[in-house]
C-alpha cells in the first residue's frame, strides 16, 4: 500500500465526499461505501478525504460529520480526513472545539476543520438544530473567535480536549465573504468551485491579494471544488454524469431526493430553462466528465487558469464500482 501523497503537475488532489445515499439504498449502505471509497484512494495517493455536512436531504449521509470523520480515520491509515465542512452557526463553538479535539486526540496529525458559515439546510431543519434562529451566518466570525480560542485556551470555558492543540482551520467559501475572512486571518481557504464555477478567480483574487500571514500560514494556500466524472470513454462518462445532473436539478428546484440512477437521454427529465440553470452550476473547467485523456486535459486547464494549491474532488456517481473507478483513472495521473 503507497503511504505518500502522489502529486498532480506539483499539487496534491484530495476527495469530497458527500456519501450519497442512492435510490433504492438506504445510509447504512452509503457509509460502508464512504469507508470503502477512502481506503481506496488512499492507496491511490489523494491526501486527504473531507466529508460534508447536509441535515433534512434524503440523497446525503453525511450529517453527523464529525462522528463519520471518526469513522474514517479509524478505517484508514495516514491521509487527512476532515470536514468539508462544519456549518459553524448549527451548533455550540465549544461542542464543535471538543469533537475536533478528540478526534485530533485520537488521529494525530490528521484532521482537518473545514468551516462554513451557510446552515446548509431550510429554516425548519435550522431551528430542530439549534433550537434558535438567534445565530446566524453573520455571527459568523465572532463563532470563529471563539473557537480559535479554545484551541489556544484563552477562554473562560476549556475545551478538554482540544485545548492546546495546533488543528488546521479552513475556510469554506462559493461567495467573497469567507475568502476576505480566511484572508484576514491568515488561514487556508477552499472554494466551492464545483457548484459556484463563475465566482472563483474573483475569490482567489480577493483571498491571494488580501492575505496576512498567520502563525498557521506564512503564505495564501487555495484549495478549490471540482466535479470529475471519469470513465473509460467519454460517452460512458456522460452518462454517468446524468446522475449528479439530476441530482443539481432536483437541489434547485427545491425538491432535494436521493441519488437517481443514469439515463440515457437527460434532455427528457428537464425544460429548457431547467437544462440552462443545471448547466450554469456544472460549467467547465470546475465540472469535467470523460476519459482519463479529456480529465487530464480539463484539470490541467483548470489548474492554468487558477494556480490552484490543490483539489478537492467531488464524484456523484450513482454505482459504486463506477464511482471507485472515477477515482482509479484520477489517481493514475497523479505523478
Amino acid at each position: 500500500m503507497s503511504t505518500t501523497i502522489k502529486k498532480f503537475h506539483d499539487i496534491p488532489l484530495s476527495v469530497l465526499d458527500l456519501s450519497p445515499v442512492n435510490e433504492g439504498s438506504n445510509p447504512g449502505q452509503s457509509l460502508k461505501n464512504s469507508t470503502d471509497l477512502a481506503q481506496h484512494v488512499e492507496k491511490w495517493g489523494f491526501n486527504r478525504y473531507w466529508l460534508a455536512e447536509h441535515h433534512n436531504m434524503p440523497g446525503i449521509a453525511s450529517s453527523a460529520t464529525s462522528l463519520l470523520i471518526g469513522h474514517i480515520a479509524g478505517s484508514t491509515n495516514h491521509m487527512r480526513v476532515g470536514s468539508g465542512g462544519i456549518m459553524l452557526p448549527n451548533h455550540a463553538t465549544l461542542v464543535i472545539a471538543e469533537q475536533f479535539g478528540t478526534l485530533e486526540t485520537l488521529y494525530p496529525g490528521r484532521i482537518d476543520l473545514g468551516l462554513g458559515r451557510a446552515p446548509g439546510s431550510d429554516q425548519a431543519t435550522a431551528y430542530a438544530l439549534r433550537r434558535t434562529l438567534n445565530m446566524g451566518p453573520e455571527d459568523f466570525p465572532l463563532q470563529l473567535e471563539e473557537l480559535q480560542g479554545y484551541f489556544a485556551g484563552t477562554e473562560r470555558v476549556h475545551a478538554i480536549p482540544g485545548e492546546g492543540l495546533t488543528i488546521p482551520i479552513w475556510l469554506l467559501g462559493s461567495s467573497d465573504f469567507s475568502a476576505q475572512l480566511s484572508a484576514q486571518k491568515g488561514l487556508p481557504f477552499s472554494f466551492a468551485s464545483h457548484f459556484s464555477p463563475d465566482y472563483t478567480i474573483p475569490a482567489l483574487h480577493l483571498y491571494r491579494s488580501r492575505f496576512q500571514p498567520s502563525d498557521m500560514l506564512e503564505k495564501p494556500y487555495a484549495m478549490l471544488g471540482v466535479n470529475v466524472i471519469a470513465a473509460d470513454t467519454d460517452e460512458e462518462a456522460h452518462y454517468l454524469a446524468t446522475s449528479q445532473q439530476q441530482q443539481t436539478l432536483n437541489i434547485r428546484s427545491g425538491r432535494p431526493a436521493k441519488l437517481q440512477p443514469p439515463i440515457k437521454n437527460i434532455d427528457e427529465a428537464w425544460s429548457e430553462m431547467e437544462r440552462a440553470v443545471v448547466e450554469k452550476s456544472l460549467e467547465t473547467p470546475a465540472t469535467i466528465v470523460g476519459s482519463p485523456e479529456t480529465v487530464k486535459q480539463g484539470l490541467e486547464r483548470f489548474l492554468a487558469e487558477t494556480e490552484a494549491d490543490e483539489f478537492i474532488i467531488n464524484s456523484q456517481i450513482f454505482d459504486h464500482k463506477a464511482r471507485l473507478r472515477s477515482y482509479e483513472i484520477v489517481g493514475a495521473l497523479m505523478e
